[in-house]
């Protein structure tokens, strides 16, 4: 198999979405996707967040990597070639910055080193695991051939042959009466281990990023005296520095365009498993989901809304778990029940859960078979803008109608509280026009709504209701249950608690 990405395993798109879709805030996901990119800025992983996939087998290539990497040991050697690239790209920069010759021949030489030592870790390490993917199986076999070529070989045999010359130079400076001399060393006393023994009682203690094998001098410039001691240098060891010079002009770029995408790609895996696996320590479930553009039969356990979890581990909340399931031809899940009752979470956490998919990622649950849909559209109450010169009632309208003009028979709609600011009738008559033409496209759906009649609309609709705690109706469960829908219940309940009941009223005044 030829390795063409780690993240599309047909075509890789053209050009990527420079902006996050619309449904974003409604379903919260720019929350989680900000949280879940936000330590690897440099990578600009956004893009790969906002482009979904339309393919049950391009979502299938992403989770077998995504189950190669439930390999905590084979994260951590992604990890370690992560940084190494990330020092090479520091290096590079450098050598950009600097404004002397050898100074950034310099940086070159030892970003080609450390890309060398990145790229022969990583095979080394991916030869020694077991892989299963296409994904990183294709990428293994890909560098197993790099790493064989001439091109390769030349780069990195000539990078340590030129260090090696380097390393062995050794000269002295002495500095006395305003000049500066350079000469080769003849065992002259080393000064500099002197004074760094004099001063060692001042020096602060190390930092742990001090240790690090890959760290950059905090100092990495050089001065115009230090560029002339170094033109000296290269005078008195013109060999050495012909061979940095042969070097430069051989292999400068060096870097491989399929390594350094790869280096970037993978970073959606991880990142994403980075994130979950906070979630997955508090014992919330995640899943691989069975996904298909065929079969619109759909079963989810244990389930729950990822932006509200998140937010909600940061403070040692439990979070409460939800599924539901459609079978035949029921397609429309209507949601009804009382306020604050967890509906919107439950409508958001449906939403989110196709989306998701949608990339290929592990989905919130402990089991998830779904839908593959070619577009999702949200419908989330909204504040009234007066640039548009629209009242909520229209601009609702005008928003249901232009979904419902771009939808297909593989659209999913999330529509939570329409038509909240008219009557119960006028939303009524609304509603059942709107259900007509989302049941009549065959399109996957949920709805939160207060008109309990849109629950039993055809044999497509599903009735979900909120749930209290039956012994005190003041308390919501956040479970939503499949049952029938009745407006009438949460006030019978409340009626009972405080004893207002028909029955109750009539006793007392009798």
């Amino acid at each position: 198999m030829t390795f063409l990405s780690i993240l599309w395993d047909k075509r890789v798109p053209d050009e990527l979405p420079a902006e996050p879709p619309d449904i974003f805030p409604d379903l919260n996901l720019d929350y989680v996707v900000e949280a879940i990119t936000k330590s690897k800025k440099a990578y600009d992983l956004g893009p790969f967040f906002w482009a979904p996939l339309r393919d049950a087998e391009t979502v299938l290539f992403r989770q077998e990597v995504f189950r190669d990497l439930e390999d905590l040991d084979l994260v951590d050697v992604i990890k370690d070639f992560a940084a190494k690239m990330t020092a090479v790209r520091r290096f590079l920069s450098l050598a950009e910055e600097t404004r002397f010759e050898y100074h950034r021949k310099g940086w070159l030489l030892e970003a080609a080193l450390v890309y060398c030592r990145a790229v022969e870790g990583l095979l080394a390490s991916l030869e020694e695991t077991g892989l299963r993917s296409r994904g990183l199986k294709a990428f293994r076999d890909f560098l197993s051939r790099y790493t064989s070529s001439t091109r390769f070989r030349a780069l990195a045999t000539d990078a340590r042959d030129t260090k090696a010359q380097l390393e062995g130079i050794h000269y002295c400076v002495t500095v006395g009466g305003g000049r500066v001399k350079v000469k080769r060393y003849e065992g002259e006393t080393d000064y500099s281990q002197e004074i760094e023994r004099i001063f060692r009682k001042f020096k602060q203690n190390e930092s742990e990023q001090d240790r690090l094998s890959l760290v950059i001098p905090k100092r990495t410039g050089m001065s115009h005296v230090e560029a002339k001691i170094l033109e000296f240098v290269a005078k008195l060891y013109p060999q050495a520095f012909a061979s940095l010079d042969r070097f430069c002009a051989s292999h400068v770029p060096f870097l491989d365009e399929t390594v350094t995408m790869f280096d970037r790609e993978i970073q959606f895996y991880v990142a994403y498993l980075d994130f979950i696996s906070t979630l997955r320590s508090k014992g919330l479930p995640f899943c691989y989901p069975e996904v298909s553009t065929s079969s619109k039969e759909e079963c989810v356990r244990d389930s729950f809304d990822i932006a509200l979890a998140y937010s909600l581990a940061q403070k040692e909340w439990p979070v409460v778990l939800n599924g539901y399931d459609l079978h035949g031809p029921e397609r429309i899940i209507v949601v009804t029940g009382p306020n604050q009752g967890g509906k919107t979470t439950f409508a958001r956490m449906y939403g989110q859960l196709h989306y998701l998919a949608s990339l290929g990622l592990p989905v919130p649950g402990r089991e998830a078979c779904l839908f593959l849909p070619d577009r999702i559209f949200t419908h989330f109450e909204k504040r009234e803008e007066i640039e548009t010169l629209r009242g909520k009632l229209e601009d609702d309208l005008v928003r249901i109608h232009d979904a419902l003009q771009q939808a297909s028979a593989r659209s999913l709609f999330v529509l939570n509280e329409i038509f909240s600011s008219t009557t119960l009738r006028d939303a009524a008559f609304l509603s059942r026009e709107i259900m007509a033409r989302i049941s009549d496209l065959d399109a996957l759906a949920v709805w939160v709504t207060f008109v309990d009649e849109l629950a039993s609309f055809n044999e497509k609709t599903v009735s979900m209701v909120a749930t209290v705690d039956p012994e005190d109706p003041v308390v919501r469960t956040f479970k939503i249950v499949r049952r029938p829908a009745d407006g009438l219940a949460y006030a019978l309940s409340l009626a009972r608690k405080w004893g207002l009941t028909y029955e109750e009223l009539k006793e007392r005044i009798g």
